[in-house]
């Protein structure tokens, strides 16, 4: 099995990138930005780094050219945007729904003809809990994350009768650099905020996502899994 995972040098792509490897599958790592995280990531895992600009369809058409057969497809990369709607400019709202949203149909769109032909595949999206809820000063990233999960479920209406499963995870607040900006009483609030007690790790969303892609969930698909301690419910 061979599994593409968008955005593997960060913190969730990275957990998600082991996850799949202890499962025995062969990993094909995305990055753009910082390619020497995610060779070194290669390395550890024996996986092949595959480089592209996921806002640039040509860039991904060549990323997919490279990757070959993939029998799993994790879009896990995106970018985020904090600031009141109005104080958003164009460009960049432009620049966050061509990554987040738009990079992941069109890696999506690139690795279908290929499951449909097999009759089989699994493909696994990344959300938030704040495209479930949304959240104040960051309305536009929210609306990205609440897109990937209409996409989610309506592409997995399309695909089943192709054998193919569509499934989303929608983490809560996991300690990855985003959270980098808040102070540390600002992460004790939201630690508190958690019924569980605790900011989440890389690894509880790595754990959801090995087994959404393995042959343990041959029975699910169009789901949303909400990996956030209790945040929401």
């Amino acid at each position: 099995m061979r599994a593409l995972i968008t955005g593997a040098s960060g913190g969730i792509g990275a957990a998600i990138a082991r996850s799949l490897a202890a499962e025995g599958m062969e990993t094909l790592l995305h990055c753009h930005s910082h390619p020497e995280q995610a060779q070194a990531l290669a390395e550890e895992l024996g996986g092949t780094v595959l480089q592209a600009d996921l806002s640039d369809v040509g860039s991904i058409a060549k990323m997919m050219e490279a990757a070959g057969r993939v029998d799993v497809l994790v879009n896990n990369a995106g970018i985020s945007v904090t600031g009141l709607l109005t104080d958003i400019d164009a460009r960049t709202r432009q620049h966050l729904f061509a990554v987040n949203v738009l990079g992941t149909i069109e890696c999506t769109r690139a690795v279908l003809p290929q499951m449909v032909h097999r009759k089989s595949g699994c493909i696994l999206i990344i959300s938030s809990m704040w495209g479930q809820v949304g959240a104040s000063c960051e309305v536009d990233y929210s609306a990205t994350k609440a897109a990937l999960i209409g996409f989610t479920k309506a592409l997995a209406h399309e695909t089943a009768p192709s054998g193919i499963r569509v499934n989303c995870i929608a983490p809560g607040v996991i300690r990855t650099p985003m959270l980098d900006g808040y102070g540390a009483q600002t992460l004790a609030d939201l630690a508190e905020e958690t019924p569980l007690g605790r900011i989440g790790t890389p690894e509880d969303v790595a754990h959801a996502a090995a087994f959404l892609c393995s042959s343990r969930a041959d029975f699910i698909t169009g789901q949303v899994l909400g990996v956030n301690g209790g945040f929401i419910r």
